[in-house]
């Protein structure tokens, strides 16, 4: 299924933008997914060009294996491309497959802040744009503070956001406004969390 998302009717009170500096040194961030303590797969962003005008694209590989017979009781996969001017996204084209359900979106940025949260603008933007099928998403975000998070390279602080509304996700950010920590509560109600290695 296509879906071809048309938002220039929306009106949004504040047109979203991503600080150009908040990239991270090597242009890459990695995690590992953990769900119930072992490691179902993979989530990455990667990123090209600087300054004003870049692309991040994102991938999400992850398969919870039924443990007798090895086989997949789910999986997903998602892979999309953000390219960003001026610090604002002007387009997303991203291809999802839900365990077997197929999702595909190709839009402009509208002023609206992806949903991919790579960057702590993230938790400024108040809509999100689902990249999985181009719906938009109302959030709230509560700021908790600094913390300390374990990553692949030891224990660091960073900052401490809850998103709530159509979207519910613990964020962590480190000092240069990149992801560090994710946590949501999967629909089958275990805990995934995802760490940066």
């Amino acid at each position: 299924m296509r879906l071809s998302i048309l938002a220039a009717g929306l009106t949004l009170a504040m047109a979203a933008t991503s600080n150009a500096a908040t990239l991270p040194e090597g242009g890459q961030l990695n995690f590992d997914v953990i769900r119930k303590g072992k490691d179902i797969g993979d989530h990455s962003y990667a990123f090209n060009g600087a300054g004003g005008s870049f692309s991040v694209r994102v991938s999400t590989d992850v398969a919870v294996k039924i443990p007798i017979i090895r086989a997949n009781a789910y999986r997903f996969q998602h892979s999309s491309v953000e390219t960003w001017e001026g610090g604002k996204l002007r387009t997303l084209k991203a291809a999802t497959n839900d365990d077997g359900t197929p999702h595909e979106i190709s839009t402009a940025g509208n002023g609206l802040m992806p949903a991919s949260l790579w960057n702590d603008d993230t938790v400024r933007a108040g809509t999100l744009l689902n990249t999985i099928d181009g719906h938009v998403m109302k959030v709230k975000v509560t700021d908790l503070g600094n913390e300390q998070v374990a990553t692949g390279s030891g224990k660091i602080t960073a900052h401490h956001y809850r998103l709530t509304g159509d979207l519910a996700r613990d964020l962590w950010y480190d000092d240069a406004g990149n992801l560090a920590h994710v946590v949501f509560t999967a629909d089958d109600g275990s805990t995934v969390s995802y760490v940066r290695r």
